[in-house]
């Protein structure tokens, strides 16, 4: 899948965006249009955030926006879905129950979701200098290895990250692992996409290999873009807070080791991943992108000409599951949905 009109690396107006908004939940099910296409139910369950016109295969030919009658991001126009596998809490018996989001900081009585990300550069750099080009209609990618379970597996994607949240505004320390004590505030998984487009290919079979990251570094760089990769494209990155705190007075494994867990089995926390179908409804994220001195939307609204909605509006945007299961809200599972059981990887008790 190719968009032959040939992208320059400069847009015509200097901007400096750095665009910060919430998607409330949409639904939690066994859908993952990306890995397991058109398969009803997928391995594992997924939240998933966005235009309600998500389905088991998201036909790159058709008109996501159009065919969306709602979403549940704060942008209006935006319509893409963005989702991540679900945390499950593991207890002493073996059993699981899952973990529950919360609307991260300023977005607190949203109904779980994400907090989304488009930048110019890197979040630690606000000078925002950096010229990129929007999505297009059709682009899709993918991040994380759902494979990995060791620290060597996983070092190839520190920016998939874990903060044990202290305070609600706690961001630092970063690991690449679960936390391994309890968290007062909850976990916060911050998941950082790739910011180089090969300018070509929407897709790829691996989902990763038409994107880069800068020819030096990883997210936080501000190097170069690779020959094989030159359009350099917005950073998007989620946002997502798990609300631990209900299991902190549960018990946990008497070694002090992490008792949370991936839908997928995976109870090292180095298997985290996202995946990203792009949808905005015509050129209305490159607008936002193209905005001077838009700093976690100071600006970027009026000045990009766009439509938000309230809280209240995005939680009311919702869509039934496909698939009909206990997924383990109320409810202790002896398994987790698709019949995985905990890994703990070489090394891991």
């Amino acid at each position: 899948m190719h968009w032959f009109s040939f992208l320059t690396l400069a847009l015509a107006v200097p901007s400096s965006a750095l665009v910060r908004f919430h998607c409330s939940q949409l639904v939690t099910e066994r859908l993952d249009p990306l890995v397991d296409p058109g398969l009803v139910p997928s391995s594992h369950v997924h939240q998933i955030v966005g235009g309600n016109s998500f389905n088991s295969s998201m036909d790159p030919e058709k008109d996501m926006p159009g065919e969306s009658t709602c979403t549940t991001c704060q942008f209006t126009e935006d319509f893409s879905n963005y989702w991540t596998a679900v945390m499950y809490f593991r207890a002493h018996n073996g059993t699981y129950k899952r973990v529950p989001q919360l609307g991260n900081n300023q977005f607190e009585k949203a109904k779980g979701g994400l907090t989304i990300y488009y930048m110019q550069d890197a979040i630690y750099d606000s000078k925002q200098v950096s010229k990129v080009t929007a999505f297009k209609t059709g682009f899709r990618m993918f991040i994380g290895d759902v494979r990995a379970r060791t620290l060597a597996e996983a070092a190839r994607y520190r920016y998939l990250t874990y903060v044990c949240l202290d305070t609600w505004t706690t961001r630092s320390p970063e690991t690449i692992a679960f936390p391994g004590r309890k968290c007062k505030e909850g976990i916060m998984t911050s998941l950082r996409f790739p910011t180089c487009w090969d300018g070509k290919n929407l897709d790829s079979p691996d989902h990763k290999s038409h994107m880069s990251y800068p020819e030096t570094g990883t997210f936080e760089s501000g190097g170069p873009c690779p020959a094989t990769h030159p359009v350099r494209t917005a950073q998007v990155m989620y946002e997502v807070v798990w609300d631990t705190k209900p299991f902190n007075n549960l018990e946990w494994p008497a070694d002090g080791s992490n008792p949370f867990v991936w839908s997928f089995g995976d109870a090292t926390g180095y298997a985290n991943h996202a995946d990203y179908v792009f949808g905005w409804k015509g050129n209305a994220l490159q607008r936002i992108l193209d905005t001077q001195n838009c700093q976690f939307n100071t600006n970027c609204i009026k000045e990009s000409n766009s439509t938000t909605q309230t809280i209240d509006k995005m939680n009311s945007c919702t869509q039934k599951a496909a698939v009909t299961e206990d997924i383990g809200v109320d409810s202790w599972l002896t398994e987790l949905p698709g019949g995985f059981q905990a890994e703990y990887g070489p090394g891991s008790a």
